[in-house]
């Protein structure tokens, strides 16, 4: 039996024991629950914003938050300049993060008359979803200019290149330095295209799109290669098929084809 005040020691002691292990435990819950965490940063309010006030620079800052809690509507740090001198839609309280969805995009309009070289001419054009490579055209893209419309001479269809590698200055009113972010998403889609061109190709497509309608093909940005002999398509090309077989061979000749393997490598194959 203890005696004394032996009991009330080895009960501290005990007690004090029992403290360290949870202590020590809930850090390592704790230590377990922030491991892998990768901090970010964003851009946060540093005062209060009331509704409708245009933001300056004094009135942000950045604050680092976990990397897992950083959606694509958080402004970050490298793209804080578009939202200075927007003017906020909500109240905002110093530290709330900001989001894109809190400011006007009325401010976000560019002219495009800035983007326009000189000497050179910006055009617009329609471009359905199927006549812009199914909405994969975008700004800065080099294109060609397939124009379809019916040849008064023979009266037949015939599909021609008109205009090679030109330059994308806009689809919609969405140019190469628009921060999209900025935009709402159902604002997104487009209907025309703006191309950067000389004044005499800006008569041939205004032309073109009055005899008939006109179809992007997409190229990649360092094929700058121009076809001297563009020939032309008719509806004797698509029946005789002579063409076609031509113009096959010379496919298999350019294009290699990218296969994956099954351990998920690839291999570029040409095809025989």
């Amino acid at each position: 039996m203890l005696k004394g005040k032996t009991p009330l020691v080895v009960a501290l002691v005990l007690g004090l024991l029992a403290g360290v292990v949870a202590y020590s435990a809930i850090k390592k819950k704790e230590n377990d629950v922030r491991k892998g965490w990768n901090l970010v940063p964003v851009v946060v309010a540093s005062q209060d914003i009331p509704e409708g006030t245009v933001v300056t620079f004094d009135m942000i800052s950045q604050r680092s938050v976990p990397e897992q809690f950083v959606t694509s509507s958080v402004v970050k740090p490298e793209s804080a300049s578009y939202i200075l001198n927007q003017k906020v839609l909500v109240p905002l309280q110093a530290g709330d993060p900001l989001l894109w969805s809190q400011f006007e995009t009325t401010k976000a309009a560019e002219r495009l008359s800035t983007k326009v070289q000189k000497k050179t001419r910006a055009v617009t054009i329609e471009a359905s979803t199927t006549a812009s490579v199914g909405g994969w055209v975008r700004p800065n893209d080099h294109v060609d200019v397939i124009g379809t419309f019916r040849d008064p001479q023979t009266n037949e269809n015939v599909a021609v290149t008109l205009l090679q590698n030109v330059i994308v200055l806009a689809t919609g009113k969405i140019t190469g330095t628009t921060n999209v972010n900025l935009i709402p998403e159902n604002q997104r889609d487009y209907s025309t295209v703006s191309l950067l061109v000389i004044p005499e190709e800006a008569e041939i497509l205004v032309l073109a799109s009055e005899l008939g309608s006109l179809t992007l093909t997409l190229r990649n940005e360092d094929d700058t290669d121009l076809i001297e002999d563009r020939g032309r398509a008719t509806i004797q090309t698509l029946l005789s098929g002579e063409r076609t077989r031509v113009l096959e061979a010379r496919r298999r000749e350019i294009i290699t084809v990218i296969r994956g393997n099954a351990s998920g490598t690839s291999a570029a194959d040409t095809p025989k």
